[in-house]
């Protein structure tokens, strides 16, 4: 089986079986015109005498002529793909991508494909480092490059965090308008952060929403109801007798109901909890909690009804419900509301803990509903009620009582008045009480402006915001009406709404082209520096070392870094470069087929994705080594996720950092649940995307899209008839599939012990799971431990992928070929420093794309450059 390869995709949409049996007909002839190529490929390679020089010529000419003119010649051109076009030492200038594509290839042992023979490994190891070596001797000599970030508007995350730090106002504004377009993976990118009318028409409303609510409180909210909504879980069966171990809080069973909401004020809220189910006779009443964010707050009591003779033997709890009131402050919030101590109380028959003190039920009188013919005898009638009876029994559930459905009401007696934290930010005056004088209102408004702006502002600009506070405060307006209105304006200026950097207005700045390396200013090195640790404005400690002009200085930056990545609004990079990176954002849109996966909840999925943001934001605030996060030994859990591992001796829903020794297939990222979901089908695992995900986020080696018309993989029979490892065999023997899967499909398939939810198994269907993958050079792992150790043994990929993630995440833009010697040093700098996340963080906020700017695009890095389409790839015959 040979596989086709073009200098940008393995897989070419042109290649086809047809291609391939064309290459089969054509290989000696192919050979031939290559120059005799044929005999030396077919026979083992040997290797090659020692040039006398390392040149292109002695080095490189003849080891592709040897090894790649019998696929890719003038003739053949296998996967569209003509290296004889590249046969001269200045095609490395003018083909560098090509030549990076086929260094690629050739280190991953993709190439020459099998079956062919594996060139010498002397001769390969001297190609690499010969096109290596003359590509960073090319960027050595490139001027210094800073890239071009367009001025761009804040994102969702961004918007709510700023204002959340500008005002302290429990308001997410952001929540209403349109979702962020993402470039290069991530929602921060300048090109693609667009301002639609609508857009603005919402910038406008949450402006004047914002202002009102930190100046006279948050709008009087007019009590409603509204349903929550929740995925379940499916309810087992337990007859009889209660299990001995179980969750005593009752989150973790299927029988609680879990859903985020996001509430909109300070307030009362009732949460009025409606039951379903049966629960035996005899039984004490059930009671219910109200958690919020893993507090339990109130709980309350319900009975069950008594059904009609013909069930005599349960309680009847279907529309039964208990009103629980509790006050519950602005934002999203986890709520839970649970049956505690659910298999007590339960009569004493059923043999579990603190049975029912209530006297025991009397037999059913099966009479009232037991009608037997009038032949039967008397005997086979006894016969069948005593049998009846015992069945009855037997058959008496004990979990069948549920929370079905949640209703919020509300809010009520909701707080009116603005907060005093957000008094004390507006009135910097210091007059809380009302008592401004008469230079109060350009103190409060140049306050406001320098910080929504995040630089200082001028006499000029303030007076433009003085005008609209005399504008509010006349006409009978007071002084916080003038107020609101100057923040109203402040918060639709662009200043406020987008990042825009500007380089120091200096003598010395003045004789520098704009077309070169431009330092930013020292106020835009902050906010450069808070919107990447926090997505959010700065803090006073940032701009104090910005007035002063000290940011800059390598001890003082470090120091910055140091502070905030301490510092919990760190959390932000884990929620939202960690999740777009690792992709476990997604999570909330993935919806597990019921059927098969009956445990998949809402309480599992906010416990999934809760685990991976803790895991990211201990590496990122401990500083820990960034190979934790492919092979750490701990990670953070509740009881609800431990039970799902299989971890002993974790109660409560509280997470903490747990020792992984008692599942050692766990560990890192790769074998946390949130991330073995998203790369998933609804129905079942795939290798495919779990391959794909991993050479595209932890390899950086992504792979091109599959070619029109290749057809899907048919899985109506896996783990039936056949394997799924077996089925993705039949479906890469063609040639058209197998290029790309070879290098997927082993990746993936030593995750396959893990299900589409994360869920450890050893079987699929009827087949044993075999997890041991085989990477295009030979080697074979087994499991995803081995997967890891294979990513470790990679690990200067693995480093300058998450440095080339990050660098993508901190500038805003997507990283250049002039980026590519920054980002080289910064993963020698990382590994230098024990693979440290600090080392990793500071390397890219010291380097020059992150301090300076360039006004005007970087010139193409060779104006007569041609595309490989035009120079290597020749008509068809």
């Amino acid at each position: 089986m040979v596989a086709c390869w073009s200098s940008q995709r393995f897989c070419s949409p042109d290649a086809s079986c047809a291609a391939f049996v064309r290459y089969v007909l054509q290989f000696a002839l192919g050979f031939l015109i290559a120059g005799g190529a044929c005999t030396a490929v077919a026979a083992a390679d040997s290797p090659a005498p020692a040039p006398s020089a390392v040149s292109f010529d002695s080095t490189v000419q003849p080891f592709v002529k040897k090894n790649c003119y019998g696929c890719h010649n003038a003739k053949l051109k296998v996967g569209g793909f003509n290296i004889e076009a590249l046969a001269v030492e200045s095609s490395l200038g003018d083909h560098r991508d090509a030549w990076e594509t086929v260094i690629r290839r050739l280190k991953a042992a993709e190439m020459p494909p099998k079956p062919l023979p594996r060139p010498d490994p002397k001769s390969l190891q001297a190609v690499v480092k010969f096109i290596e070596d003359h590509y960073d001797q090319v960027d050595a000599r490139m001027p210094p490059e800073a890239g071009r970030v367009t001025a761009r508007r804040l994102n969702r995350a961004e918007y709510n965090n700023t204002i959340h730090d500008l005002l302290d106002v429990k308001l997410d504004p952001a929540d209403e308008f349109p979702q962020d377009d993402s470039g290069y993976g991530f929602d921060n990118i300048g090109d693609v952060l667009s301002l639609s009318p609508i857009l603005m028409e919402k910038y406008l409303a949450a402006a004047e929403k914002v202002s009102r609510a930190a100046v006279f409180g948050p709008d009087l909210i007019k009590p409603s109801a509204i349903r929550l909504i929740s995925a379940r879980a499916k309810i087992d069966p337990i007859y009889n007798e209660p299990p001995a171990e179980y969750d005593e809080t009752g989150l973790d069973l299927p029988n609680s109901f879990h859903a985020l909401h996001r509430f909109p004020v300070d307030a009362d809220y009732d949460f009025r909890a409606v039951f379903n189910g049966v629960r035996p006779q005899g039984s004490e009443p059930i009671e219910v909690t109200l958690w919020i964010d893993g507090r339990a707050l109130k709980t309350g009591t319900v009975s069950g009804g008594r059904l009609p003779e013909s069930a005599p033997w349960s309680q009847d709890f279907d529309s039964r419900s208990v009103v629980l009131r509790a006050r519950v402050s602005a934002g999203e919030h986890w709520v839970a509301l649970a049956i505690p101590h659910y298999y007590e109380g339960l009569p004493a028959s059923f043999r579990g803990t603190h049975p029912s003190t209530l006297p025991p039920p009397p037999d059913p009188d099966f009479a009232a509903f037991f009608k037997p013919p009038k032949s039967q005898a008397a005997e086979r009638v006894a016969q069948y009620k005593v049998r009846l009876a015992n069945g009855i029994r037997e058959s008496r559930r004990v979990n069948g009582v549920r929370v079905s459905n949640v209703e919020l009401l509300g809010p009520y007696d909701q707080q009116r008045t603005p907060s005093l934290a957000t008094a004390r930010k507006i009135y910097i005056c210091g007059h809380l009480d009302g008592k401004h004088q008469p230079g109060c209102a350009r103190r409060i408004v140049t306050h406001l402006a320098e910080q929504a702006f995040r630089r200082p502002v001028s006499n000029a600009e303030v007076d433009r915001y003085l005008k609209l506070f005399a504008s509010g405060e006349a006409d009978g307006g007071s002084f916080q009406d003038g107020i609101a209105l100057a923040m109203e304006g402040l918060l639709v200026s662009p200043d406020f709404l987008f990042r825009i950097e500007t380089t120091p207005a200096t003598p010395a700045m003045s004789r520098v082209s704009t077309t070169s390396p431009r330092p930013i200013s020292q106020y835009a090195l902050a906010s450069r520096l808070s919107y990447f640790l926090w997505s959010s404005m700065p803090d006073a400690e940032l701009l104090r070392s910005a007035e002063r002009g000290t940011l800059r200085r390598p001890d003082v930056l470090k120091a910055q870094v140091e502070r905030m990545l301490r510092d919990p609004r760190s959390a932000a990079l884990a929620e939202n470069f960690g999740g777009q990176w690792l992709e476990f954002r997604a999570l909330e849109s993935v919806k597990p087929d019921h059927e098969r996966f009956p445990g998949y909840d809402t309480y599992l999925r906010y416990s999934m994705q809760k685990e991976t943001e803790l895991f990211l934001e201990n590496v990122f605030r401990e500083d820990r080594s960034i190979l934790d996060l492919v092979s750490a030994d701990y990670s953070f859990v509740n009881e609800r996720l431990a039970r799902f591992y299989g971890i002993p001796n974790v109660k409560g829903p509280e997470f903490r950092k747990t020792d992984l020794s008692a599942v050692p297939m766990r560990g890192g990222v790769i074998t946390q649940a949130s991330v073995l979901t998203v790369s998933s089908y609804a129905t079942r695992t795939s290798p495919v995307l779990r391959g794909k995900w991993i050479l595209e986020n932890i390899l950086n080696d992504p792979v091109p899209p599959p070619p029109p018309g290749v057809p899907n993989l048919d899985v109506a029979e896996v783990g039936t008839s056949v394997s799924l490892r077996e089925q993705l065999e039949s479906h890469r023997a063609s040639p058209v599939c197998a290029s790309c899967h070879q290098r997927m499909d082993p990746l993936g398939f030593g995750l396959e012990n893990f299900d589409a939810i994360g869920s450890w198994r050893t079987r699929d269907g009827r087949f044993d799971i075999d997890s041991t993958g085989k990477l295009p050079g030979g080697e074979i792992f087994r499991g995803a431990n081995g997967l890891k150790a294979v990513i470790l043994e990679n690990r200067e990929a693995f480093t300058e992928c998450l440095v080339e993630k990050l660098m993508t995440y901190a500038l805003g833009r997507g990283v250049e070929r002039f980026d590519r010697p920054t980002m080289k040093a910064i993963s020698r700098q990382v590994a230098a420093n024990d693979y440290r996340f600090s080392a990793l963080v500071f390397g890219i906020v010291s380097s020059l794309p992150f301090q300076m700017q360039q006004d005007a695009p970087p010139a193409p890095e060779n104006e007569n450059k041609k595309s490989i389409a035009s120079a290597a790839r020749m008509p068809d015959p």
